[in-house]
């Protein structure tokens, strides 16, 4: 039986497949230190990709309310954990996320719950943006929708170019974000983007 979210015993196949991985690389996965990697490896690899059997319904669990609020909301700082598709290694950072309500907010926890679901996938931080603003237009319907992912990639930091300090940052702007530069600019401020 496969296991969700890393929880329980993960799928023998992928645990398999791990074993081989280590084969492949001259190893002995019968080596003391290695003897539970492969189940080890597996069950990680699972709960880093938990998200595919995630949905936003799901996580939202009717978690929108009516409310008489139109002024922005900001969750900022929302960390986060995900493989790169391109090579299978790590990247992780902050999310902010803001939104204008119009008639409906969210409860808080959705938000960074949302960040996870995505982020628990094989992902390019580009899209990870576009998702994430996407699922919040998508459920809310507000009048706007900002998204600021900052990355740092150990694909770029431990192998090929090798550095260590640069970080990436990417967003997605939605509805008054994108039009309203005062807007923009009051959320970039309070997320201290510059």
């Amino acid at each position: 039986m496969k296991s969700k979210q890393g929880q329980g015993p993960p799928s023998p196949e992928l645990e398999g497949l791990f074993t081989q991985i280590i084969e492949n690389l001259g190893e002995d996965p019968s080596r003391e230190g290695l003897v539970r990697t492969p189940l080890r490896a597996a069950k990680a690899m699972e709960f880093l990709t938990s998200g595919y059997h995630q949905s936003v319904d799901e996580i939202l669990n009717k978690a929108i309310f009516e409310e008489d609020y139109d002024e922005m909301v900001i969750v900022k700082e929302i960390e986060f954990y995900s493989l790169c598709e391109h090579h299978i290694l790590p990247f992780w950072g902050k999310c902010h996320v803001g939104y204008l309500p119009q008639n409906r907010i969210i409860g808080l926890s959705k938000i960074p719950r949302i960040v996870d679901m995505f982020a628990r996938r094989l992902q390019v931080q580009e899209r990870l943006t576009r998702e994430i603003a996407e699922a919040l237009e998508t459920a809310l319907e507000p009048r706007g929708v900002a998204v600021v992912i900052e990355g740092q990639h150990l694909c770029m930091m431990a192998r090929g170019v090798e550095k260590q300090a640069p970080k990436m940052i990417t967003n997605v702007m939605r509805g008054a974000f994108r039009e309203d530069s005062s807007t923009r600019a009051e959320f970039l401020r309070c997320v201290q983007i510059a």
